[in-house]
């Protein structure tokens, strides 16, 4: 493909000179915290040698020390960044060279070309869905090059074409393509030095610490240099804030620069496609490493996940009615969106990608159309893909402790297995996704009238009722970030609503427009969930089954209320038990271990009664089993001897969480049991439905 030259817009221009604005007001404020810093270690150095001279004995030397070490101590502090070096974990990666993969090395080779950039220091295979370009940073990196590495997630490989892969590789290496983006590289060393100042700080407060143990006199001083970092910090998580907020929008700008550079290598239609499928990917690979935690227990791992990985990601396009093309599914814009109903649109300064549907829209714009696109898998640029994949799967699973001597599952087993768990966990097509993520809104089933025309299946679950569900579900998320805006809890002052701009004030109206809204159009998703009960009441008439559907209503309905109630008692306690994630004063710990007593009695009545239920003992595991019998055993202590009694607490959350989780499930099964139902009682006259 031709060259194509990519112009710097304009847009990036204005936040490349907003960071490099707050850059210079950070270093000015730091220069003058230097500046302080610097005055006061050679006054309280002067200080300290003047009140042993003065008077020689061991208090005034204990204090002149402890005086000059007040200014040395916040020097240290202001200077540590400097010899702090932040070198990215390998562990996981997996290193390749030219020898190794040839046609890999000469498909980077080509694209260092055309970017016009150099060739990365090394090569890493990872195991994600993603590729990147990083390297090791310290303070005098920003002042002298520095080669960067290439991480290529074999999750991406697996699941991209080769001209998709060449794009993704073109954005990665697009970002250090021309001579402007280095300012995103100095933003990204600036920011690492105010995080340091921040939050690195665990090896100075040993050294502070340390220093304070040595004396009770080195101690006051001390506690004195705390209390001056503190206002220091302070200003600097203003600045914290001022400098990111400018990186971000900068980096949203990098990111739409790469895709320019990526589509004038490649064309915009790879990089397109890849985008709109890296989600389902991404998605898909997490649910086979999702299944085997769950075969850990039973010392069980995978030959090889990327086989899998490809499997699920084409099992889940086509029950999504996805289009599979040359063993990829093809996800179009409106299939990433399809669910999405959402018209609330605030700008996040704080993201650092922009959105898949943003990014897509200008690569369109650049017009780089390619009719020459290589739809072969990127797995066959490896000489022995599927011995790479193993390899790299024999890597991931080192890394867990099994019991017992662990087996390989073979695929044609993993298969059936996953495809049992996805119908176990999802509900009949025939719902054309109508209940996956709505429940049957309640009314009472014995007061409906039964004499009606005959209504029809098809509609009872069209685009239109299903598109209804997710348009309340929509709203009632808008309204919710509504409020949160309106409470200043989403720092923002204006948002788009429809296509209409509005200021936070206008909320509240805006608030009650759309509250009213939402009871409409539930009424009417309510009424259509009543014609629903009455199309299968009428059907199990027909059939002459034993009328019990109405029964499992009402019985799903009561689950309904006491769902509620329970799940409150989760939420309770979860919230109360918050405070053991920070620093709180002892005497204030125990009187919020006693404050939670009674919510914990009612966890406790909870699990007893979970436990003596019926619905749930399929679910109840012996790991289970054993967590709710330990914590029921006796009444634990959390806290004593000034500390936390880490094993009973986590007991406690462990608990916590099973309880949670079965009330969840219990409510999924009894959804399941009354829709496995309704299905049953058409397929006489449905007999292809699934």
């Amino acid at each position: 493909m031709t060259k194509r030259e990519i112009k710097v817009s304009s847009e990036f221009k204005t936040q490349t000179t907003k960071s490099i604005i707050a850059i210079n007001v950070f270093l000015i404020t730091y220069m003058l915290m230097l500046a302080f810093a610097i005055g006061l270690t050679a006054l309280c150095i002067y200080g300290g040698i003047m009140l042993i001279v003065f008077r020689p004995m061991f208090i005034t030397l204990a204090l002149g020390i402890g005086i000059a070490s007040l200014g040395i101590l916040v020097l240290i502090f202001l200077l540590k960044f400097i010899f702090q070096s932040h070198k990215a974990d390998r562990s996981h990666l997996f290193e390749i060279t030219k020898v190794d993969e040839p046609e890999l090395f000469s498909l980077i080779d080509s694209i260092v070309k055309e970017v016009g950039t150099s060739f990365p220091k090394k090569v890493y295979l990872s195991r994600d869905v993603n590729a990147a370009v990083f390297y090791d940073s310290n303070f005098w990196s920003m002042f002298f090059p520095i080669k960067k590495n290439l991480q290529i997630g074999l999750g991406l490989v697996n699941t991209v074409s080769k001209s998709e892969l060449k794009a993704v590789l073109s954005h990665e290496f697009g970002h250090f393509s021309q001579k402007t983006m280095k300012v995103g590289s100095y933003v990204y060393n600036v920011n690492q030095v105010i995080f340091n100042l921040l939050h690195d700080n665990e090896s100075y407060d040993r050294l502070i610490q340390r220093w304070a143990n040595l004396s009770g006199y080195f101690s006051i001083f001390v506690v004195i240099a705390v209390k001056i970092i503190e206002a220091f910090q302070w200003v600097l998580k203003e600045m914290y804030g001022v400098v990111n907020k400018s990186y971000m929008g900068l980096s949203r700008e990098m990111e739409f620069h790469a895709d320019k550079i990526a589509a004038s290598v490649t064309g915009y239609e790879p990089l397109k496609s890849s985008l709109l499928r890296m989600s389902l990917a991404d998605q898909s690979f997490n649910n086979v490493l999702s299944f085997y935690d769950k075969k850990i227990t039973d010392n069980q791992k995978s030959q090889n996940l990327y086989k899998e990985h490809l499997f699920v990601m084409n099992f889940v396009g086509e029950e999504s009615n996805i289009k599979v093309r040359n063993n990829l599914p093809e996800v179009s814009i409106e299939e990433l969106n399809k669910f999405n109903k959402s018209k609330l649109v605030i700008k996040d300064q704080w993201a650092s990608h922009p959105s898949t549907e943003d990014r897509i829209e200008m690569l369109e714009k650049t017009g780089f159309s390619s009719a020459n696109i290589d739809h072969t898998p990127a797995n066959l640029l490896f000489i022995n893909p599927e011995k790479t994949q193993e390899d790299l799967t024999k890597k991931i699973f080192k890394e867990i402790q099994f019991q017992g001597e662990s087996s390989t599952i073979p695929f044609e087993l993993f298969k059936k297995e996953y495809k049992k768990e996805i119908l176990d966990n999802s509900f009949a097509k025939v719902y054309n996704g109508y209940y996956d993520n709505k429940n049957p809104l309640a009314f009472e089933p014995n007061n409906i009238e039964m004499d009606l025309d005959d209504i029809i299946l098809e509609n009872l679950f069209s685009d239109n009722n299903v598109d209804l569900a997710y348009t309340a579900i929509g709203l009632q998320n808008d309204i919710e970030t509504l409020k949160q805006i309106s409470l200043k809890v989403i720092d923002i002052k204006t948002f788009d609503y429809d296509g209409k701009k509005y200021k936070r004030k206008d909320c509240k109206g805006l608030i009650q427009k759309l509250e009213l809204e939402l009871k409409e159009l539930n009424e009417e998703i309510k009424q259509n969930d009543i014609r629903i009960f009455q199309f299968f009441s009428k059907k199990e008439k027909l059939n002459s089954n034993t009328p019990v559907l109405e029964s499992f209503y009402k019985e799903f309905f009561d689950y309904d209320k006491e769902f509620d109630s329970r799940y409150e008692t989760y939420i309770k306690l979860t919230n109360e038990l918050q405070f053991v994630n920070f620093t709180t004063p002892f005497e204030q710990i125990r009187a919020n271990f006693r404050r939670i007593k009674p919510i914990e009695e009612e966890l406790k009545n909870g699990i007893k009664e979970m436990l003596a239920d019926s619905k749930y003992q399929s679910e109840i595991t012996k790991e289970v089993k054993e967590n709710f019998d330990l914590y029921l055993s006796e009444n634990w202590m959390y806290f004593g001897n000034e500390q936390y009694y880490d094993n009973n607490l986590e007991i406690l959350f462990t608990a916590l969480n099973n309880y949670a989780f079965l009330l969840s499930r219990g409510y999924f099964l009894m959804k399941k049991k009354l829709l496995n139902y309704q299905v049953e009682l058409i397929k006489t006259t449905y007999p292809t439905i699934k």
